[in-house]
């Protein structure tokens, strides 16, 4: 009984605590809802694209993104993360003009370097046939570090409902426009590229006309240049220390991009590049969301002093959500894309079973990780990235000596497995949260998918259509998430 009541005060003081304010659920759903119909479209046109066009089409815009979005990453020298931060909104505001400032200055330092370095790098990469659109490298970098800063300055004010009709911008005019191509006789890497910076410009500028619209007066009143050069060195340890964390982060994802492009070909990085896209769904979909929400929430919890219960609470539904069907799709991973994308996509499919459990500990450990910069614990960021950076480079490359893109991808899966374990357990040893019920709340999600994983097996066995295991899968991840929200006493209040 006195557990019971120990139990039932704590979701009342977490219930008291997610809706102080702006409802940290209520801030979460109004992100879903356009994250949700961003990408459902995605999805919805992901058949048809596939269809269109090929593994070298999408591994061709594959590498274009991984070499700007390295770029991109830190095109503000991440002073955009100060804006969360700052405690008066004048200094945010003026790191918000900061930030910009220098998104447009490293996007016009990296005309010269694309310049000089393009044809070697493409060379190295077997990716000559890219030459033609490295000039739009420059504006997409600024459009990345723009919407960066602009999205940070949103988060600040909680005006979570601009960012959803922004992501709705995006997806609809880069899928349109992708589709479009490809019914029009383009079914190129080109078109996927164009396609993607129009979505990419469309939703920063759509973003930042919401918030000059809202905002201008905090702009007019309150940017002085003066203030900008104190906010560059009151934060300095960003561009310092976390400007190199997050470079390596970038470069450690892009790894497997360039790497399996140098040792097999585009086509490969095209079947990786679309498993990657459906292993990243959960977070596309609710991962992103609560990251951001979690970043103001934290950011209040650690001075209030509840931190270890905020991220224990969020570390269970994270768990709640992304287990189940991650453990799913290492089942059907070769038949859910055989089925939806076509027999030429079912070695993607193969990649996606080796990295499901890797995906699951990302997705939970993702959003979560922002504890560290919360408690500016940089250095730890930095000292993760290397290893990460350093696995994964080991991993593809043994891959890419043997000559055998599978083992590349198996071994990367196995590298991650260890670090985002190690990344996790930090991560609740910093905020002060219980790495035992932690390890619990796994168990007792593992036991749940027990039935349905035998399920499934059962059906394989019996050589039961793929058609068929697909659909039987989608009913039992339904019948899941209803279970939880009747049985789940966090969910339900959730």
């Amino acid at each position: 009984m006195l557990c019971y009541k120990k139990i039932i005060t704590g979701l009342k003081a977490f219930e008291k605590r997610l809706y102080k304010d702006h409802s940290f659920i209520e801030d979460v759903i109004k992100l879903v809802g356009g994250t949700v119909f961003a990408q459902g479209l995605a999805v919805l046109a992901s058949p048809i694209l596939t269809r269109l066009y090929g593994p070298e089409a999408f591994g061709f815009a594959a590498l274009f993104t991984a070499i700007t979005g390295i770029v991109g990453v830190v095109a503000c020298l991440r002073y955009e993360m100060a804006i969360m931060l700052s405690k008066r909104d004048e200094e945010a505001a003026n790191l918000l003009g900061l930030s910009l400032i220098i998104a447009a200055f490293m996007s016009i330092l990296l005309v010269p370097v694309i310049w000089v370095s393009q044809e070697p790098l493409l060379r190295l990469l077997n990716a000559s046939e890219l030459a033609p659109y490295m000039w739009l490298a420059p504006p997409t970098v600024f459009l990345s570090g723009a919407y960066l800063a602009l999205n940070y300055w949103n988060s600040r004010t909680k005006r979570f409902g601009r960012l959803s009709i922004a992501r709705i911008n995006a997806s609809v005019s880069s899928t349109g426009a992708q589709i479009g191509a490809g019914l029009a006789g383009y079914p190129t890497g080109g078109s996927l590229i164009g396609a993607g910076i129009l979505g990419s410009a469309f939703s920063t500028v759509v973003l930042g006309g919401q918030i000059w619209r809202d905002d201008h007066r905090i702009f007019r009143e309150g940017i002085h240049f003066e203030k900008m050069r104190e906010g560059l060195g009151r934060h300095r340890k960003f561009p310092l220390i976390d400007t190199l964390s997050a470079l390596l982060n970038t470069i450690s994802w892009q790894i497997p991009i360039f790497l399996l492009s140098a040792f097999f070909s585009t086509s490969v990085v095209g079947l990786y590049t679309l498993c990657i896209r459906v292993l990243q769904l959960p977070m596309s979909f609710i991962g992103s969301s609560i990251s951001q929400v979690f970043f103001q929430r934290a950011a209040k919890a650690k001075e209030e002093g509840t931190l270890p219960s905020l991220v224990e609470n969020v570390f269970k539904v994270l768990v709640a959500i992304g287990l189940f069907p991650m453990l799913m799709l290492t089942l059907m991973g070769r038949d859910l894309f055989i089925v939806i994308f076509g027999i030429s996509w079912s070695e993607a499919g193969v990649y996606a079973q080796m990295l499901g459990l890797w995906t699951f500990l990302w997705f939970i450990s993702s959003p979560l990780s922002i504890i560290y910069i919360v408690l500016e614990k940089q250095e730890f960021g930095l000292k993760l990235n290397i290893a990460n950076i350093v696995t994964r480079f080991l991993a593809i490359g043994i891959g890419g000596w043997l000559g055998d893109p599978r083992i590349s991808v198996f071994l990367f899966a196995i590298s991650g497995l260890f670090v985002y374990s190690y990344l996790l357990q930090a991560i609740l040893r910093f905020s002060g949260a219980s790495i035992t019920k932690a390890m619990r709340i796994v168990f007792s999600n593992i036991m749940i998918f027990i039935p349905a994983g035998i399920t499934i097996m059962s059906l394989k066995e019996l050589s039961v259509d793929p058609l068929i295991q697909v659909c039987a899968s989608a009913v039992l991840i339904i019948i899941y998430y209803i279970f939880i929200l009747k049985t789940d006493p966090l969910m339900k209040t959730i």
